[in-house]
């Protein structure tokens, strides 16, 4: 309900202050450790996988941002054949591990905001519990427009788990229904995708780990 009617701000309402972090350092430094680990815990990880599976369309070209060792894609059991799937992330050996990627680039988008893709690549393109990482989500959310394809969508998952060192400070101080009105925001000031929606696929209310999907198609 909170993308069904949203009030947003005639003009781009965020403040730099808002996107600054307790870590500043630079990111490649926090991110030299692979970490092959789930950020999620499995029931989420299964209801993302689900949910994956029920919107992505065979042969799609999809982009995965803030990508690392698992996409949490659809399965190789299910009938989804994609066509490119493309990484780009922090950490070369995660990406390298991450079998449903035909190809991936090493990027700090908080240094580098721009995609290394053509306009139009994409079909489809997913951030995973990593929106919050992103200081310049204004940017990025328009690159996103850029290479997607018109009728394209995106999918930015998001729980409750953070490194709140580097999660951004507008973030940290908000909560879950908050969380999903900003990024909604983001789709809406690129002025590049019809209204944002969200579609909560927590597993297990209460017992689990929440899992909230906001999506936006390019117009």
């Amino acid at each position: 309900m909170v993308l069904k009617n949203p009030k947003y701000p005639p003009t781009w309402p965020y403040t730099p202050r808002d996107f600054d972090r307790q870590d500043e350092s630079p990111d490649d430094i926090f991110y030299t450790q692979p970490r092959l680990v789930y950020h999620i815990d499995s029931h989420a990880v299964e209801a993302l996988t689900k949910y994956y599976t029920n919107v992505f369309q065979s042969g799609a070209d999809v982009l995965d941002v803030c990508s690392s060792w698992v996409s949490h894609y659809p399965t190789t059991e299910s009938n989804w054949k994609p066509g490119i799937v493309a990484g780009l992330g922090m950490n070369e050996y995660e990406l390298s591990q991450n079998k449903q990627l035909t190809k991936y680039v090493v990027r700090d988008l908080n240094e580098n905001p721009t995609f290394p893709f053509a306009n139009e690549s994409f079909d489809i393109v997913t951030c995973v519990v990593s929106v919050d990482y992103l200081n310049k989500p204004k940017e990025i959310f328009n690159e996103i427009g850029r290479v997607l394809r018109p009728g394209g969508k995106c999918y930015i998952s998001m729980s409750n788990r953070c490194f709140p060192t580097k999660a951004f400070q507008i973030w940290l101080r908000t909560n879950d229904l908050e969380h999903i009105f900003i990024v909604g925001s983001f789709f809406h000031y690129t002025d590049k995708f019809m209204p944002a929606k969200c579609d909560d696929i927590s597993p297990n209310p209460g017992r689990s780990d929440p899992m909230y999907v906001v999506w936006a198609t390019k117009k």
